[in-house]
Parts: structure tokens; C-alpha cells; sequence
């Protein structure tokens, strides 16, 4: 991936209770055993960007960029987490995947959870999949007269994805499961086609972004909404797929 250095990072809302950043893909949300050598971490850039501890309430895989939500003490994380796990936060994430997608599907496909080799030595490996439910909607689609490996030209479709449940990894892995994957995916995606994309669009990532986070607000009760706008990018992206897209809800 073409990581450029991050020496502070957007801040799309905050106020006594929350902030709310827009997080780079490339970048850990804490500190993990995915990469010991990692230094730079969102909850710690915060921290230091605002002067004070922040809480995480949900995740975003490191190569997903978008909406990342922190509380500001350990009460409101608890009060935000509750609205996590009872479905009261709607989520929507934008995706470029591999081939024509159909218009609209409601994926329901139970996922077995993945589990990390050294943090999750004692979990039970023999667990049954987890209900796991993803809706998506098609927002464009387009075939550059290019080919890749033993087709003649490549498709590509813009997926408006709206998860039901929070699975790890849920996205990617249900685009792949329906043969779709995910532009960038090095994890479940197309070989061939991540390295084409590096190649004719310039830049390696993984093309899903969380676009916004409407949820109550843990003290006011009122609904707020948190958004970002693609990045260049994105619209990059954009403009080599002829869509003059505007994302939106």
C-alpha cells in the first residue's frame, strides 16, 4: 500500500462525550499483535491530538479507512458499546469489487470467527459460525477494455454495503463468498486483479470505506450522524472508472 506519513489526523466530530476521526486505511486502531514493529496507532494519536484518554467503541480492520468512533470516558464507551450490540447503529460502508454485482442482495451467510493463532491459543476452534447478515445496493458499474488474466476486459461495480451484524472481517469475507470480492483485499480478494488495480490505478489499498455512523447520542439521546467524504483516492478511482458518483446517503 502507498502509505504517506500521518502527522495528524481529521478530526469530523467531537464534544464532551466523542470524537469521531476520519481513520487513514493503513492504519492500526490500537496496538496489536498483528505488527509488534507498528508505532503509530489511532487511539494514541488521538490521545495526544485532543489531550485526553479516548475509549474505543467499535473497530475498523487496518486497511479500511473511514468513520472511527471514540468516547472520552469509560461510562459513555460502555453506553455507546450497548448501542453497538443492540443494533441501534446503522453503518454504512462503500466498496469497488471485482465483476457486475447484482443490483441488490441481502447476503445472510453465518461466518465461522477468526481467531488469531497467539491471542486466541485457549478460544474453542470447534464454535459454530455466527449469524451474519450484510445488505448491499448497487450504485454503478463499469468495464475497462483491459485484459486480465483469461478475460478480456475487467468489471468493476460500486457497492453501497449496509451490515446487519459485526462480524470480523464480515464484509470482505461476504463479498468473497459471493464472488465479488473486494479491490485490494490481499487477505480474501483477487490476486490477479490487486495486482492490475496496483498497476493501472497507482496505489495499493483495500477499497472499503466506512462512509457513516448514525447512532443515539449516549447522554442527549438524539440521533447524530457521522460522515466522511471520499478521499483522492477514491476519486481517483472514480474518475479512471468513468463515475461521476457522488456518495451520499
Amino acid at each position: 500500500m502507498n502509505e504517506q506519513p500521518i502527522n495528524e489526523l481529521s478530526i469530523i466530530y467531537q464534544d464532551e462525550h466523542l470524537v469521531a476521526i476520519d481513520k487513514p486505511a493503513g492504519l492500526l486502531v490500537h496496538r496489536s499483535l498483528i505488527d509488534k514493529r507498528e508505532t503509530r496507532f489511532a487511539l494514541q494519536m488521538v490521545r495526544d491530538q485532543i489531550g485526553q484518554h479516548v475509549y474505543p467503541v467499535h473497530r475498523l480492520d487496518r486497511p479500511t479507512s473511514g468513520v472511527l468512533l471514540f468516547a472520552l470516558s469509560s461510562d459513555i464507551a460502555r453506553i455507546v458499546g450497548e448501542s453497538f450490540a443492540s443494533h441501534q447503529v446503522a453503518k454504512t460502508y462503500y466498496a469497488i469489487t471485482r465483476g457486475f454485482a447484482p443490483e441488490h442482495e441481502v447476503i445472510d451467510y453465518p461466518l465461522k470467527e477468526i481467531l488469531d493463532k497467539k491471542a486466541d491459543k485457549m478460544a474453542n476452534k470447534d464454535k459454530e459460525a455466527q449469524e451474519a447478515v450484510t445488505e448491499y445496493h448497487r450504485i454503478a458499474q463499469s468495464e475497462l477494455p483491459i485484459p486480465v488474466g483469461r478475460y478480456d476486459s475487467v468489471r468493476y461495480s460500486l457497492l453501497k454495503l449496509q451490515p446487519q451484524t459485526g462480524r470480523k472481517h464480515q464484509l470482505r469475507r461476504h463479498m468473497a463468498h459471493i464472488r465479488h470480492p473486494i479491490l485490494g483485499d490481499t487477505t480474501h480478494g483477487d490476486g490477479k486483479q490487486n495486482a492490475f488495480f496496483f498497476e493501472h490505478f497507482g496505489y495499493r489499498r483495500m477499497m472499503l470505506m466506512a462512509h457513516s455512523l448514525i447512532l443515539p447520542h449516549p447522554v442527549t439521546k438524539a440521533n447524530i450522524a457521522l460522515t466522511i467524504d471520499p478521499d483522492d483516492q477514491w476519486r481517483s478511482a472514480f474518475d479512471k472508472l468513468g463515475w461521476n458518483t457522488q456518495v451520499t446517503e
